[in-house]
């Protein structure tokens, strides 16, 4: 098990931020069974929301993570390195229906401290989340052309609000 110390939510935010935007996240989920998955994102937003640090991702009902964090309601986000970027790339494209994506790159995780949901040991720094709130995007409420650009068959987004219960980096 990797060995991590708490830091602020703030924690190299910029840089999560750069991160998120080029190669994406790493949003880890596991059930209470105790099967795990993973998937990348592109999209998500760190900030202070009912007084609480918050961590909404967006997750499609047709993902394969999404039925992990409605049987949880945790999840982590773990920020990866460069040396993941293979990783981060066939999380992005595989679906965890059809390979265990942990096992076919031999990656290692571990329990959160604050969740039961795994993070992943080669990631500098994680976010453990759970779920405080959750809402469907609607297409009435959308702008014409985000509806085009990014729903043009439905399967518009589930945003899970996460209230960060603690970030941990490497030392």
């Amino acid at each position: 098990m990797i060995q991590r110390i708490e830091v602020p939510y703030t924690h190299r935010f910029a840089e999560m931020v750069r991160i998120l935007d080029d190669t994406g996240l790493l949003l880890a989920a596991s059930k209470r069974s105790g099967e795990s998955n993973v998937m990348t994102i592109g999209w998500g937003m760190v900030g202070v929301v009912w007084g609480l640090p918050i961590f909404a991702v967006l997750v499609r009902p047709s993902r394969f993570t999404y039925q992990f964090i409605e049987d949880s309601g945790e999840f982590t986000v773990n920020v990866p390195s460069p040396e993941l970027r293979r990783f981060v790339d066939f999380c992005g494209s595989h679906s965890g229906r059809e390979v265990d994506k942990f096992a076919q790159f031999h990656i290692a995780t571990s329990p959160g401290r604050r969740v039961s949901s795994v993070t992943i040991d080669a990631c500098p720094w994680v976010y453990e989340c759970r779920v405080v709130q959750k809402n469907d995007v609607l297409p009435e409420t959308l702008a014409p052309k985000i509806i085009s650009a990014y729903y043009p068959r439905g399967d518009l987004h589930r945003v899970f609000y996460g209230e960060i219960l603690g970030v941990f980096a490497a030392e």
